[in-house]
């Protein structure tokens, strides 16, 4: 076999190997998950009716937050993605503290495994426990496959404008608050 022949079939079979791979990884990614048009009211209301312990054991009424977009990110600490958009959301929160926005984490997890993730990345923005429950909760906003990470962005008025499942960057995310912000 000539050298020319060989190089050609070693490039042929590294560019399927890499086209392969793209799919692969491709397929692994979720899909994002659309807001459904039939979101409904009752079911923003019962995540603005969760009343959840932070991080010291205090009740937090989600409630409390009405009137400003409230970005409500469901998560745990064992999440690999999630731990991987959590810098993000807390660098948007910073940039976004003068203005009618709230963050809030609602963990999967137990209140002692949360604690010790604040102690060590120490999130700007209430961190609240609840346990896989609050999955069933997601689904009415789309996420059937109760997955995380998992964020719901409701406006000022109480509506869901944006949902995702997988991660947020932070351009992405102050994006879509600050559009919110705009109107």
């Amino acid at each position: 076999m000539s050298r020319s022949l060989q190089t050609a079939l070693i490039l042929i079979v590294a560019l399927l190997a890499g086209v392969g791979g793209y799919f692969a990884n491709r397929a692994s990614q979720p899909e994002p998950v659309t807001p459904r048009r039939d979101i409904s009211a009752e079911t923003v209301n019962a995540l603005l009716a969760m009343s959840l312990p932070d991080t010291h054991g205090q009740a937090q009424a989600i409630e409390q937050w009405r009137g400003k977009v409230i970005v409500a990110n469901f998560w745990a600490t064992w999440c690999p993605p999630c731990r991987k958009e959590i810098p993000d959301f807390a660098a948007a929160s910073q940039a976004l503290a003068d203005q009618p926005v709230q963050f809030v984490g609602i963990s999967i997890d137990s209140l002692e495994k949360v604690q010790a993730f604040n102690d060590e990345f120490k999130v700007p923005y209430p961190l609240l426990i609840a346990g896989p429950e609050a999955l069933a909760l997601a689904a009415g906003f789309g996420n059937d496959a109760r997955a995380l990470p998992f964020t719901v962005i409701i406006d000022r008025e109480g509506k869901a404008r944006h949902v995702k499942l997988g991660t947020l960057n932070r351009d992405e995310l102050e994006g879509k608050i600050r559009a919110l912000l705009a109107h």
